[in-house]
C-alpha cells in the first residue's frame, strides 16, 4: 500500500490540480494575469488580487473587494468560497488558463445621481388637438 495523505492520493489519481492558472477578464475585453492561484485561495483574496493589479489608466476603478464581482462558468462566485470548491463550476481545462469576468458595480450613490439626472433629461410634453 502506498503511504501519504489518502486525500492527496485520490485527487493525484482523479487528475485533481493544487493550483489553478486564472486570468481575469475585464469589461473592455482586456486581461489580468495569468497567474496561478492555489485550490485554498478564497473568492475574496482573487478580488484583493484584481484590485492590487488593475490598471491605473482604467476608468471606473474598484474602490473596494465589495465592488467587483467575479463570474465564471455562468455563476457569480461568493467571497467566503474558496478556488477549489468552485472547480465544477469554472469547468476548467487540466493544464490550461482557466478565464474568469469581471464585473464592477458602481457605488449606489453615483446610481442614484445618473438615475435623477436622466429623469430631468427626459421630460417630454404632450398635445392634444
Amino acid at each position: 500500500m502506498e503511504g501519504g495523505d489518502p486525500v492527496k492520493r485520490k485527487r493525484k489519481m482523479a487528475g485533481v490540480q493544487d493550483s489553478l492558472e486564472i486570468k481575469f477578464r475585464l469589461i473592455d475585453g482586456s486581461d489580468i494575469g495569468p497567474k496561478s492561484f492555489p485550490a485554498a485561495t478564497s473568492v475574496a483574496t482573487l478580488k484583493e488580487s484584481i484590485l492590487s493589479q488593475w490598471p491605473k489608466e482604467k476608468e471606473n476603478a474598484p474602490r473596494t473587494v465589495k465592488d467587483v464581482k467575479i463570474i465564471s462558468g455562468g455563476k457569480i462566485l461568493e467571497n467566503n468560497r474558496t478556488v477549489g470548491e468552485c472547480r465544477n463550476a469554472l469547468c476548467d481545462v487540466p493544464g490550461g488558463i482557466t478565464t474568469m469576468h469581471v464585473v464592477v458595480s458602481q457605488p449606489p450613490q453615483e446610481k442614484e445621481k445618473k438615475v435623477t439626472s436622466n429623469l430631468k433629461q427626459n421630460k417630454c410634453a404632450c398635445v392634444i388637438l
